[in-house]
């Protein structure tokens, strides 16, 4: 076989396949970071794969489509705001409004988190499939989590329209950054947010 020869979509080479949890470690980590960095729009999966030292051959075999690298990468980059359902769980109900909204607030306001997080909602927010992609880890992996733990009536759509308030004031804050919200105490946000918070989740009808 020559250097001219195309190689079959998906199938990696023996050396790269030998390699294979470093290889899909680092072609997550591409990921993550083109699409931080680029948006899911202007990310391909060659720009990735290039990124990850690794050919494109590769990052189909391992992950499929750029929309399935793409839900990879926000899986792993969303991994700490899917403990939120814990918020529900570790306590009484009556006091569920500010851990959630606390817990909220923490992951956001960490660096380290609130970077991953940055690039998923303005992937989602200007691409559709990206968009697409969002509701489904979102609904999955959160909302019906968090429904599951309330002991009330319509606790879905009590979810979401608790989910809807933070993520709402998230956009406002961090990535439209307008003022004073965005320069606000985190602490003065969880005393102003945390009983709405509350009240979508347990009030009475």
């Amino acid at each position: 076989m020559t250097s001219a020869t195309p190689r079959r979509r998906g199938r990696p080479p023996r050396a790269e396949a030998a390699d294979a949890p470093a290889a899909r470690d680092r072609i997550l980590a591409a990921a993550r970071e083109e699409f931080s960095e680029r948006g899911y729009d202007k990310t391909s999966v060659r720009g990735i794969a290039k990124a990850a030292g690794v050919d494109s051959a590769l990052v189909h075999h391992y992950f499929g489509t750029k929309e399935q690298v793409f839900e990879a990468a926000i899986t792993l980059s969303f991994a700490p705001a899917v403990e939120a359902p814990r918020a529900v769980e570790d306590g009484p109900l009556d006091t569920v409004g500010e851990r959630l909204t606390r817990f909220f607030f923490g992951v956001w306001e960490n660096p380290a988190t609130r970077t991953p997080l940055l690039a998923i909602v303005r992937s989602a927010v200007n691409n559709d499939t990206a968009a697409a992609v969002f509701r489904r880890i979102v609904a999955t992996q959160v909302l019906r989590r968090i429904a599951g733990r309330l002991d009330v009536a319509d606790a879905e759509l009590r979810a979401e329209l608790a989910a809807a308030q933070l993520v709402g004031i998230a956009m406002i804050r961090y990535v439209i950054k307008v003022e004073p919200l965005a320069s606000a105490d985190p602490e003065q946000i969880i005393r102003r947010v945390a009983p709405v918070v509350q009240a979508h989740l347990t009030a009475p009808h």
